[in-house]
């Protein structure tokens, strides 16, 4: 592996993909089943990017095992139904710009591009197909394998993947979670305005950035710091 080789790992709710329609919906069908009250809507999307039991154990504190796996279950189930009705494109819309913004990195010699998710691995299958994204990215993270975020297990398992150094990676998020595992993890932490956590929960971003479209300047203007 090069040495001068470097890496943009990427969180995909609420920052390549805004699939809160999908989200809600789901959570909505999760606790009708299980005969609970629903959280309010910013609660919901606060948890986005933890693991599933974790999101479940947040929006229900004290909330016994059977019942977590019962919610969890559900939530898959009518999410699944919801992507099968709706199909990629309207559950789990691209934000604007990031197609051409991911095929320019691709692109870009020396640089590698990744994925930090908290989706299972048969969910991010199904959206990277879908979208026909999966061969722009070398390096795929999943909550299958790891402990949920802000653990750093998937930004060390990227950068083992990869061969790169972490002073030479960055970890793009929305979620205070992407930002306090990229610091764990010894990496850049970029934080994204468009997605489900506000400005005030980015404090651990090293940067927040407004427009996708300036990420591919940015990410220069860091290489050359690098250098």
């Amino acid at each position: 592996m090069p040495q001068d080789q470097r890496l943009v790992v990427f969180d995909v709710d609420g920052t390549l993909v805004d699939s809160q329609a999908d989200i809600l919906a789901a959570m909505t069908a999760a606790f009708a089943g299980a005969g609970l009250v629903l959280p309010g809507r910013d609660h919901i999307l606060g948890i986005v990017g933890l693991s599933l039991p974790e999101a479940m154990a947040v929006l229900v504190p004290g909330i016994a095992t059977p019942l977590r796996r019962d919610l969890v279950a559900g939530y898959k189930s009518a999410y699944m139904d919801l992507r099968a009705e709706n199909g990629v494109d309207l559950s789990s819309p691209l934000y604007p710009h990031v197609r051409t913004v991911l095929e320019d990195l691709h692109g870009t010699a020396g640089l590698l591009l990744g994925l930090a998710t908290g989706k299972s691995r048969k969910g991010l299958d199904k959206l990277m197909d879908g979208h026909g994204l999966r061969a722009l990215f070398a390096t795929q993270q999943v909550a299958d394998n790891h402990p949920s975020k802000p653990h750093p297990a998937m930004l060390r398992s990227a950068l083992s993947e990869t061969g790169v150094a972490a002073h030479r990676a960055v970890m793009v998020g929305d979620t205070s979670y992407d930002m306090e595992m990229a610091r764990a993890a010894g990496m850049l932490a970029v934080g994204v305005g468009w997605g489900y956590h506000d400005r005030a929960r980015l404090k651990d971003a090293h940067i927040l950035l407004d427009d996708i479209r300036l990420l591919p300047g940015l990410l220069q203007q860091i290489w050359e710091q690098m250098a």
